[in-house]
């Protein structure tokens, strides 16, 4: 088993990985019953350019006595990527069959090849409770399609739920891997995996030249915040970092709007000048009128379904001023799907207004606005 472990692809470290030991099978005993209270596992999806660091920070986790129990998933999806490949046995007529590894830090490792649906389920049924799990997306650029079935997908009954999208960037080479590739039609994959994120570990900050004051690193922090200005950046040195700022993230949590308002206050203010309407950017929109929700729902539909006049959206959060409530609204989106539910009620000394956050492509600020406005309720 530990031979296995050794071929897992660490694409841009050469640490030993951690010891690993055999483990039992899954069990169902002690399992919470129906009137129990406790909180869902928390999912934290991982993405990065190869060579960003992802399997160095999924080393450093599966190493580290932090006294979590971690599950990490190395995640295929049947792409020909990668050797993780040796930790998959393939089971007859092409069933699930994965091998678990659990670590001497109290951490479980494996790898999935067909079904992340399957996978969660049978972990979160662990006679040993896990406080977090971490979802590499190995060969994906997009982890749009994990965030919807972690998120709101039906198909998917475990108490788990998806926390935060974590991209790993690497400082010495983002500035090239933003550069379209004169010899490809295709968007660059690093815009994409940006402005999905909760979270962007800013990696190999030590790469960077160090004689330039900081300037460098202020560049490339501006050229991030130019294209997803909600996310918090972390620097790193071969992603060694405080887990307590990538795990219990809540960026999907509607009853925590605290964390969602500090970001709206932060994006009060933000302009577009100087950026081309086809680039990856962020936009916020603000107007004070109430708004019909039902309509809200239409235009809102038009924008991530239709790509209404021709705008792209990766993803939107936002408060609203709903008409007959007295609650405020939080709205959530990732590409296709959108959550949209009261949070708490308004504060009095609080300014009630729309204020919504969109990150996409070909986004058009006027626009966006005058839609939105479509929804204001009509007074006499």
């Amino acid at each position: 088993m530990e031979n296995r472990l050794k071929e897992l692809s660490m694409e841009d470290s050469d640490e030993e990985p951690p010891l690993a030991v055999e483990i039992n099978d899954t069990v169902n005993s002690n399992q919470p019953t129906e009137n129990s209270e406790i909180p869902p596992v928390g999912v934290t999806v991982i993405t990065g350019y190869l060579g960003s660091g992802k399997s160095t920070l999924i080393n450093y986790i599966l190493k580290e006595q932090h006294g979590k129990r971690i599950a990490v998933i190395l995640n295929e999806f049947g792409e020909e990527i990668g050797v993780e490949r040796a930790m998959i046995n393939e089971g007859e007529e092409g069933g699930l069959v994965e091998e678990w590894v659990e670590l001497a830090n109290g951490c479980i490792c494996c790898t999935v090849k067909h079904s992340l649906v399957q996978a969660l389920e049978q972990l979160v049924q662990r006679k040993e409770r896990l406080d977090h799990i971490l979802l590499e997306t190995t060969g994906l650029a997009n982890p749009a399609p994990l965030a919807s079935v972690l998120w709101l997908d039906d198909q998917l009954e475990s108490d788990v739920r998806l926390d935060s999208i974590i991209t790993v960037v690497d400082a010495k080479n983002l500035r090239y891997q933003l550069k379209p590739n004169p010899n490809s039609s295709s968007f660059p994959e690093a815009y994409l995996q940006i402005a999905f994120a909760d979270v962007i570990i800013l990696n190999k900050v030590d790469l960077v030249s160090q004689d330039d004051s900081g300037a460098m690193l202020e560049e490339l922090e501006k050229e991030i915040r130019d294209i997803n200005s909600l996310a918090n950046i972390i620097h790193s040195v071969r992603c060694q970092i405080d887990l307590s700022k990538i795990l219990n993230c809540q960026a999907y949590d509607p009853t925590h709007a605290a964390h969602l308002e500090a970001l709206l206050k932060e994006n009060k203010s933000l302009t577009t000048k100087g950026l081309h309407d086809s680039e990856v950017r962020t936009l916020c929109i603000c107007d004070t009128q109430q708004i019909d929700l039902d309509k809200a729902r239409t235009w809102l539909e038009e924008l991530l379904w239709d790509k209404q006049d021709g705008m792209d959206v990766y993803r939107c959060k936002g408060i609203l001023r709903v008409r007959n409530s007295d609650q405020l609204h939080t709205l959530q989106g990732v590409r296709e799907i959108y959550e949209i539910v009261p949070s708490r009620k308004w504060r009095n000394e609080e300014i009630q207004m729309n204020k919504i956050v969109f990150i996409g492509r070909f986004l058009n600020e006027q626009i966006l606005l005058d839609s939105l406005r479509t929804c204001v309720v009509e007074t006499n």
